[in-house]
């Protein structure tokens, strides 16, 4: 008997097997598009490089420092004291006859508590969410917003923010060939995004940040990007990150006025992702949400311009990434759509119960007069002041270094400074294989133990590479990091030239 050579195969114990049936020819081709710089192969070599160190080799550096991902407690932020209590209360409502837990800590929990099934963080919620938590977020955009209104019906909790925006991708992908839907997104751009389109078969629209202004968004660029792609594909919406990740600009009230009218004008779907909107350092620079400015901006686009917001647990001065919690708000979002919405939400159950219990907590904090008012904003105060000094540490640094150049970190917990890459570099790089920023980046790694990411993870300018560092380290270990940064760019520049 014969059989097909994809098909079985004799192995070496001389039993015949069956080819898998999953392979990488027989996978859905989408995945293997998608790519996530912020966890690609730096950091998948970052961790072998720790583990070889715990294991007693010998390596030009103690320890592997990561400053590729915004995630504030592993690199050492502490935790808001009241969340903590309150998130141990619900966990172990036993705790509640403790009498050291504060009273206010106690009636938050009592009151999220009552909100679940069977008084249980462990319980399934309803699928958009703990209803008495969109209310509070709703109030909460009501007091940030100006008395703007908000209903609790059109804010969705998610599991972190970027759940939220993948579910809006989804919605928004449809069509064939010259009709498929393209998303206008920024370059430098958050991956997620550009993976989500990948995923979804979608077609990604560039449009170039300023980096000469301070990475400011042009009105014309956006005209540009969308005239080119409706030459191939259906543009139907645009997402603004503010402020920006990984280029850390805050945009003025003046532009968002401007895109609001670009997508009235264009018919665009607006996706504005603002989980930094406490992160602004800069002197002179303030967070708008592009809800508000909608509304003041008039009926005649209140009432028309469809947007979905995005919040979350994870950045701002709570940098709680691990509960993924998380909301988004619809604004002018078709009846029928909406509908559409709740079903797919449902599909996936519910968000994470504590992630929306926190989610509560940062919408509804400590109220002057309540016992744990005064602790918790000296933490916070102290959390989001000493970003805003590593924000300036950091640029200032970056600024010494011949060959490298640095934008003020205006909001955000990144910088993305430009970096000359000598020609000789960038011929071994492309020798390799290799993008030149990351080789650049790999071999930092391998020489000093600082984990950064290639700008190439999330788009440049051809001719011109970056690299995304996060401003989060304790200041210690940052200025150790800023110094072998300058250290090595100096070395390798002399390698090369």
């Amino acid at each position: 008997q014969t059989f097909k050579r994809d098909d079985r195969k004799m192995s070496e114990n001389g039993m015949v097997s069956r080819a898998k049936v999953l392979t990488i020819d027989t996978m859905n081709p989408t995945v293997k598009k998608v790519e996530y710089a912020v966890r690609g192969p730096i950091v998948q070599r970052a961790v072998e490089l720790e583990r070889e160190l715990s294991e007693g080799m010998k390596k030009p550096f103690a320890e592997v420092i990561k400053a590729n991902i915004g995630d504030a407690h592993a690199m050492g932020q502490q935790p808001i004291t009241f969340f903590r209590q309150v998130l141990a209360l619900c966990s172990y409502p036993e705790l509640l006859n403790d009498s050291t837990f504060p009273e206010d800590a106690k009636s938050r929990a009592h009151r999220i508590l009552q909100s679940c099934g069977g008084n249980s963080m462990g319980s399934y919620s309803a699928s958009q969410g703990i209803d008495s938590v969109r209310q509070d977020v709703a109030r909460y955009i009501e007091r940030r917003d100006g008395g703007v209104p908000c209903d609790p019906d059109d804010i969705y909790l998610t599991t972190g923010a970027s759940d939220g925006i993948v579910t809006m991708l989804k919605l928004l992908v449809c069509g064939e060939g010259a009709a498929r839907t393209g998303v206008m997104i920024s370059i430098p751009q958050y991956p997620l995004y550009s993976a989500a389109l990948a995923e979804l078969g979608a077609v990604q629209i560039n449009y170039y940040l300023n980096e000469e202004t301070c990475w400011s968004l042009d009105i014309g660029e956006l005209q540009r990007a969308l005239d080119e792609a409706r030459q191939y594909c259906n543009p139907r919406a645009l997402c603004i990150i503010n402020p920006g990740n990984p280029t850390g600009q805050v945009q003025s009230r003046e532009c968002i006025e401007d895109v609001i009218r670009f997508a009235a004008k264009e018919r665009l779907f607006l996706m504005a992702d603002e989980v930094y909107q406490d992160n602004v350092y800069a002197e002179g620079c303030q967070f708008h949400s592009f809800k508000k400015v909608l509304f003041e901006m008039g009926p005649e686009y209140s009432n028309t311009v469809e947007l979905a917001s995005f919040h979350s647990t994870s950045k701002c001065y709570m940098g709680e990434c691990g509960f993924r919690g998380g909301y988004m708000e619809i604004i002018n979002m078709d009846d029928e759509v909406k509908a559409q919405l709740t079903k797919l939400v449902s599909v996936r159950l519910c968000p994470p119960v504590p992630g929306q219990a926190l989610m509560d907590l940062v919408v509804n904090p400590p109220q002057p007069g309540e016992p744990s008012y005064d602790n918790f904003i000296k933490e916070r105060t102290a959390t989001l002041s000493a970003l805003a000094q590593k924000a300036k540490l950091t640029e200032q640094v970056l600024n010494t270094v011949q060959g490298i150049s640095c934008n003020p970190v205006q909001g955000a917990m990144y910088s993305f400074p430009r970096i000359t890459i000598p020609e000789k570099a960038i011929k071994e790089a492309t020798d390799k294989g290799q993008q030149p920023d990351m080789f650049y980046c790999m071999k930092m790694l391998e020489e000093t133990g600082i984990c950064l990411v290639p700008g190439s993870g999330f788009g440049q300018k051809d001719g011109t590479y970056h690299f995304r560092m996060t401003i989060l380290p304790p200041n210690d270990k940052l200025q150790i990091l800023l110094n072998k940064v300058k250290e090595f760019h100096q070395r390798f520049t002399q390698q090369y030239s």
